[in-house]
């Protein structure tokens, strides 16, 4: 009975010590944040601060590959949002994030780098720590202020709040990647999706390996045309969409009214997914790159190819018939769409699938095969190309609407014959139009047929309604001259006010000038670009057609004395930014690089509310993009406005143009003309006067009298400042034209010292070349040259 008790004893206080010991084990606590020297293992993750959000080391079991990712807390599937390393995993268990004291985030294993995911910072009090809204920080505490941020390198998912676009003052661009192969395989896929002006509109775009596959259509109140409002009750997630613009740029984000686990996922074979955790909806649709409805991007047939061709998935197999081979495509950095691309293209396709396992690669079958529909379990998917054909009911179908047509056609035949024949000799005309542009000297280095889409797509007027709208020319519709020849306001039957262009026979221009400005203005558009309605060729007579500006140009206001002063310093300086805007969109945004090599007070017209809008495009030169200067030795433009290295060597770039602007900007800021100073022991010219004011610390007696005291001093220095910037001597001195909307926006932004201009003082006697419209007050300012030097 004693050692009975004493073991009983023995038990008790066993259980005792160890329910002890259990409750006195602390818990570990939360990581929240990391600071230099802190290191995070695989086993170990960082939380936001609320909960909301983990970063840790996580695994594919199909790859055994290990990644550095971000998850919602809760998230039954974990699916991952962002990851530091998708094209660099470690291929252990062994990974850790460290902090160092100099801010650098890096990716360790075994002793070495794996990945540097942010550059020495080298700064003081420093920490690292995961937000509620899922952005990976690093940040100085001494100055609140953020370094780093995960938010400005997405991978495959957008969250609430991160944005799609691009900032022209930090260069900035943010833009999602697909995964390889969605969920087995994080590296860079073949899909990137992007915010991108087309046409002066904004769209989500699709890309596959550097080609547009899919867009969004344009950007309105609703939202995108080819995506949902993501607003419908039904579902467990609603979503508010956004897009911001500014002088700095443009985004699109989104956020989450309803659901737990929101985002938008960029999947590796191009479909754009947003959902609540595991719940998604696709909604772009698997584009084939050849049919243009619901946002599809269409392109060129192949011959062996049917609109009516598709792919379908089917279980089952291809059965093996004479003739007949497989491709195999064993490389790794294939996926799904790149096998479905290369299917296509190749006639003898008849089906595909990817070849390995873990969804990269392709196997490819040819020749004409048949294939056996399995819907057993262990049957695999294949991607097969079917033809639509029409079936007995869909023949009977067409058979009764011929037959109706066919009626309709016999019972209007007279209307629409009449009708025909009309467009047939107005195609007829539009063509002898181009045959005879394309048989002028003057385009012995161009071929017109690779715009004539372009042309085509411009309305062609009859001379008989330009008659009848300018009044058979009369001199009092008569607006002004330029090199070009003259141009006149004309108003056509519906009431519709136009300006009128008209090639004179004595201009120093021709046919090459008014051939350039057509293709070259029918492809570009912008608010601060004056619009072409359309063009007129009648034997000699080669006429271009305007939106007409019913005020003018801007040198009508800024050079007299009583019209310059509607123009207060707030009407000036949105007169700046418009022009500038529009060089912007010619040397950046447009679907080529632009050139204008004519800008001046003239070549800016003025629409109904003040709006500037860049016109004459007579004398501009298309440039590709990767092309950056090019040398003429036919130096074309107006002296007082040319670039020093254009007049003396004939180079000219977007700097060309910068140059021109920053011209232009002074004489906004003076109201003098550049060549209209004389005054003794100072320079003959604006820029010279204005470097010289600059120098003495006498900025403001650059102002226009007719300014008074209507503007903010530090403001106008600024601009002034700028401007002198744009005139550098050097071209490589002068900003961009993105630089300079940047410092004309941000009034913060710290200014590069000034250097000496370029000084053009005197006249030449060169023959006078434009493609400007003249207003009747003209000056040496107006007067364009061609120079044609020997090399």
């Amino acid at each position: 009975m004693k050692s009975l008790a004493n073991y009983i004893f023995f038990l008790i206080l066993t259980l005792f010590c160890s329910q002890t010991c259990i409750i006195n084990i602390p818990s570990v606590a939360a990581i929240t944040s990391m600071k230099p020297g802190d290191v995070l293992n695989h086993s170990q993750v960082l939380d936001s601060e609320g909960g909301r959000f983990k970063l840790g080391f996580f695994s594919i079991p199909q790859t055994n590959k290990t990644y550095l990712g971000i998850w919602y807390a809760g998230d039954p599937v974990e699916k991952k949002l962002w990851i530091a390393n998708p094209n660099t995993p470690i291929l252990n268990n062994a990974g850790l994030l460290t902090l160092d004291s100099t801010g650098a985030l890096r990716i360790t294993s075994g002793g070495k780098t794996v990945v540097n995911i942010t550059t020495p910072l080298l700064t003081g009090s420093l920490i690292a720590r995961l937000q509620d809204s899922g952005n990976f920080v690093v940040q100085d505490e001494t100055r609140n202020r953020t370094l780093w941020q995960s938010f400005d390198h997405p991978t495959s998912c957008l969250l609430p709040g991160m944005k799609l676009g691009y900032n022209l003052t930090t260069r900035q661009n943010w833009t999602l990647t697909s995964w390889l192969v969605s969920s087995t395989i994080p590296a860079s896929g073949a899909f990137t999706l992007s915010l991108e002006a087309i046409q002066d509109a904004f769209q989500l775009v699709v890309s596959r390996r550097g080609e547009v596959y899919w867009t969004s259509g344009a950007w309105n109140d609703q939202g995108f045309p080819f995506l949902p409002s993501f607003r419908d009750s039904a579902t467990t997630y609603q979503y508010n969409l956004n897009l911001v613009s500014g002088t700095d740029g443009m985004f699109f984000q989104f956020e989450a009214t309803k659901g737990s686990f929101p985002s938008l996922e960029l999947f590796s074979d191009g479909a754009i997914a947003a959902g609540d955790g595991s719940i998604y909806t696709r909604f772009n649709k698997f584009c084939y790159g050849y049919g243009g409805d619901d946002g599809c991007v269409s392109s060129q047939l192949p011959e062996c190819r049917k609109d009516s061709d598709k792919f379908e998935q089917k279980k089952g197999d291809f059965i093996d018939l004479s003739g007949t081979t497989t491709s195999y495509y064993d490389n790794a950095s294939i996926s799904l769409g790149d096998c479905m691309q290369k299917c296509w293209e190749h006639c003898s396709c008849v089906g595909f699938t990817t070849h390995n396992n873990n969804g990269t690669g392709c196997l490819i079958w040819n020749g004409k095969r048949d294939f056996r529909v399995d819907e057993s379990g262990n049957a695999v998917q294949r991607y097969v190309l079917v033809s639509q054909k029409s079936s007995k009911g869909k023949a009977w179908i067409w058979i009764v609407l011929s037959i109706v047509i066919t009626m309709l056609i016999c019972g209007l035949i007279c209307l629409i014959k009449t009708r025909i024949q009309k467009l047939q000799r107005e195609k007829r005309k539009k063509e002898e139009h181009i045959r005879e542009m394309n048989a002028a000297d003057s385009f012995n280095n161009t071929n017109l047929k690779e715009d004539e889409r372009e042309v085509q797509d411009l309305k062609i007027f009859s001379f008989g309604l330009i008659l009848a709208a300018t009044n058979n020319f009369s001199s009092d519709n008569k607006l002004g001259e330029g090199g070009f020849g003259p141009v006149y306001k004309g108003q056509f039957p519906d009431g519709r006010e136009v300006a009128v262009k008209r090639l004179s026979r004595t201009s120093g221009q021709g046919l090459a000038e008014f051939k350039n400005e057509l293709i070259l203005i029918a492809k570009v558009q912008h608010r601060n670009l004056v619009r072409v309605l359309g063009c007129c060729i009648h034997g000699d007579e080669k006429m271009l057609i305007y939106e007409y500006m019913p005020n003018k140009s801007l040198d009508f206001f800024l050079f007299d004395p009583e019209t310059k002063k509607l123009l207060d310093w707030q009407k000036r300086f949105e007169i700046i930014e418009g022009i500038a805007q529009g060089l912007l969109y010619l040397h950046k945004y447009s679907r080529m690089r632009v050139i204008h090599r004519d800008l001046k007070a003239s070549n800016v017209l003025l629409d109904e509310n003040m709006n500037p809008k860049i016109a004459d495009f007579g004398l501009a030169r298309i440039f590709k993009q990767n092309e950056t200067e090019a040398v003429t030795r036919r130096v074309v433009g107006t002296y007082g406005y040319m670039a020093p290295e254009f007049a003396m060597e004939g180079a000219f770039s977007i700097k060309s143009d910068v140059f021109s602007f920053g011209v232009l900007m002074l004489e906004i800021l003076s109201g003098r003309r550049n060549a209209s100073l004389q005054q003794f022991n100072r320079p003959l010219n604006l820029i010279g006067h204005a470097w010289e004011l600059w120098k003495e610390g006498c900025g403001l007696e650059l102002k226009d009298p007719a300014l008074e005291d209507l503007y903010d001093t530090e403001h106008f220095l600024r601009v002034i400042h700028v401007g002198l910037l744009c005139v550098q001597e050097g071209a490589t001195d002068r900003p961009t034209m993105s630089d300079v909307i940047s410092m004309l926006g941000n009034g913060s932004m710290s200014l590069p010292i000034a250097k000496q201009p370029a000084f053009f003082t005197g006249r030449d006697e060169a023959e006078s070349y434009s493609s400007s419209n003249k207003t009747e007050q003209c000056s040496i300012n107006d007067c364009s040259i061609t120079i044609i030097e020997a090399r």
